[in-house]
């Protein structure tokens, strides 16, 4: 099986600039997903993709190959399937193929090489090409409510919140951490939400997806109580 590992990290974020490689526990961010995916011992490569030649030198720094983005991929616009096909496709061009992407993103530090592991194996390819990593609602997902106004708000999804927890069965949501994916399932849905998806379950206290200030003060007081 060729596997390739995949990190987007763009150097515009904007509700917490430069995230990707502010200092979390000593290190630039980027480096604890980069770390996890060489402990993994599951890739023939891992690609940091990026605009940005500060985090590009980060990423070298700590042993990532660099894949140059595209201004244009680099927007708020761009999504993350947009940037992953992007590059595979360049990637076919150049006589180069994989079987399976696992997409990590750079702002969820706390993500372990035995989660990829576990993620990665889930999937099986043929009959279940999608995998991504999750956990439970902080608080029941049903009581939705959108807002229409300043103080004003509607229940999102009327018929759901009538119905006790029971009679929804387990909902639980993407933790923005981890999508393995068969590459050629991939490319034909052009999601990491494809059909017979399977996902690894994560606790919450690895689960904080880093993109405003109080995330990352959150993020390193879980990380601080593991360490003790």
């Amino acid at each position: 099986m060729h596997n390739l590992a995949f990190i987007p990290a763009r150097g515009g974020s904007k509700r917490l600039p430069r995230k990707n490689i502010a200092t979390f526990m000593g290190k630039p961010m980027i480096a604890w997903t980069i770390e996890a995916a060489q402990h993994s011992n599951l890739f023939e490569r891992v690609i940091v993709s990026t605009e940005d030649s500060e985090i590009a030198e980060i990423a070298k720094k700590y042993g990532a190959e660099i894949a140059s983005r595209d201004t244009a991929l680099a927007s708020d616009k761009a999504t993350v399937v947009d940037v992953c096909l992007d590059f595979l496709n360049k990637e076919q061009e150049a006589g180069k193929n994989y079987d399976v992407l696992c997409c990590l993103y750079a702002t969820a530090p706390l993500r372990t090489a035995d989660d990829i592991k576990a993620t990665m194996g889930l999937l099986e390819p043929g009959t279940h090409d999608f995998v991504i990593s999750a956990t439970h609602y902080d608080l029941p997902p049903q009581q939705a409510l959108k807002k229409t106004g300043t103080h004003e708000a509607k229940v999102m999804w009327p018929d759901l919140n009538k119905m006790r927890e029971d009679e929804l069965g387990e909902l639980v949501v993407d933790n923005g951490s981890t999508y393995a994916v068969s590459v050629p399932a991939f490319i034909k849905q052009k999601s990491f939400y494809g059909p017979n998806l399977r996902v690894h379950m994560m606790p919450r206290s690895r689960s904080h997806d880093i993109n405003e200030p109080i995330d990352l003060e959150i993020m390193k007081f879980f990380a601080e109580k593991e360490m003790t």
